[in-house]
């Protein structure tokens, strides 16, 4: 006698929405399941992201069938066989079963089925083919629950083949083994991304920038960072030479400051020494101009920043910078500092922004016209000079103290 299938028995494959959604489209001749990181999260006790449905329904069918229950439903990619239900004010991919007919390894031309196997064997890696009925019975069709106890990220069949039809997949081969993997990685996947990897200018830079953030961040980025330093795909990747000290000590500076994992600040540390690395950065990823800037602080004199002083210095640093662009150039300093992660001056200045909020500069230019200063860069350069003594003496509040600041700027302006 076989064994019964593995069976998924969670509660949130049955409740809500999706038990609705699920029970649409999985009757009258149709069926329907939960496919890829929902089940593959559950089984590795990891939290919950988007829960993606493959249904063996055409998009039609399924545009006929939520619409006729009620529900909205957006085309999101029905070219491709996907539409995006919204049900009680929450999204579900649906997809139907496809099959790739051509690719360039940037993009595929799929048709739709109605084979489980085969669009299992369509995936990138054995884990993320699993997919689960809505009474929680788990198909697997590739070996993906083998890998998924091992921890081990393993290409659906021939590895070439897979990274042939989406050069991503080199990204993510890593990605997911920094997120899922343990040990070193699957020998043959890992041969056959070096093999592949002067493919990757093909692609997106937004691809490669969202494959990376989440690389970033994942659980074990540091140790798969430097294998893919050591198969050279990193440089190709950064387009400079990794900082794999600097980026290691960011993971645990955050852990130690209980801060989430950023990405932006992460990819600083591994990939910023100067401005001109930020602006290099900026067009690889084609970063957003908000991290962009965010990175060109970072680099912009992160050197300065140290434990002498720190307290004097860092009051000063923080009223420049804000709060998030201090926290990163001073984290960066520290990852690059003799200082180990346990120094409480670094700590200190780190949670500077916790306990002291810069004040605003108490002048205005009406202050300085009252005072004789003419409109035009005279008065902009008393403005300047009075916030840095003002800055110097330790943003001193006191009227008459400040009054003395702006009377010595303007004499000087006057003076000029």
């Amino acid at each position: 006698m076989s064994a019964a299938p593995p069976r998924l028995e969670d509660g949130w494959l049955r409740d809500g929405a999706l038990a609705r959604v699920l029970a649409l489209l999985d009757s009258d001749g149709e069926e329907a399941r939960v496919v890829g990181g929902a089940v593959r999260n559950t089984l590795l006790a990891e939290p919950l992201g988007d829960v993606d449905i493959a249904t063996t329904a055409t998009p039609d069918e399924v545009i006929a069938r939520v619409a006729a229950a009620g529900f909205k439903v957006v085309p999101t990619g029905v070219e491709h066989g996907t539409v995006t239900v919204v049900a009680e004010g929450r999204p579900h991919e649906v997809t139907t079963l496809r099959e790739d007919v051509e690719t360039d390894g940037r993009r595929a031309k799929v048709a739709f089925g109605r084979d489980w196997r085969r669009d299992a064997e369509r995936r990138d890696f054995t884990m993320n083919a699993l997919s689960a009925a809505r009474d929680g019975t788990i198909y697997d069709y590739v070996g993906g629950l083998d890998d998924l106890q091992a921890r081990r990220v393993r290409f659906i069949g021939e590895p070439a083949t897979r990274i042939a039809e989406d050069y991503l997949r080199i990204l993510r081969f890593f990605r997911f083994h920094a997120a899922y993997g343990r040990g070193a990685p699957d020998p043959a996947g890992l041969a056959a991304c070096i093999a592949a990897r002067q493919h990757l200018d093909r692609l997106s830079r937004e691809r490669v920038k969202m494959e990376m953030f989440k690389l970033l961040v994942a659980a074990h980025a540091v140790p798969v960072l430097a294998v893919m330093s050591e198969a050279g795909l990193l440089v190709s990747v950064l387009g400079g030479v990794p900082l794999l000290a600097s980026f290691s000590n960011m993971t645990k500076i955050e852990a130690a400051l209980a801060l989430p994992p950023d990405p932006v600040r992460r990819l600083g540390a591994l990939a910023v020494f100067i401005v001109e690395d930020a602006d290099r950065l900026r067009e690889r990823f084609r970063l957003a101009n908000a991290e962009h800037e965010r990175l060109h602080a970072m680099a912009d004199g992160w050197w300065r920043i140290s434990a002498a002083n720190a307290e004097q210095d860092g009051h000063a640093a923080l009223y420049r910078l804000g709060r998030e662009r201090f926290t990163d150039r001073v984290l960066l300093a520290w990852t690059r500092s003799p200082a180990g992660v346990a120094d409480t001056v670094w700590h200190d200045l780190a949670r500077l922004p916790e306990r002291w909020t810069a004040p605003d500069f108490p002048l205005r230019a009406a202050d300085f016209v009252r005072r004789g200063v003419a409109k035009g860069p005279a008065l902009g350069g008393a403005l300047r000079a009075a916030e840095e003594v003002w800055i110097a003496a330790g943003f001193p509040t006191d009227a008459a103290d400040v009054a003395a600041i702006a009377d010595a700027a303007a004499r000087h302006a006057l003076a000029d």
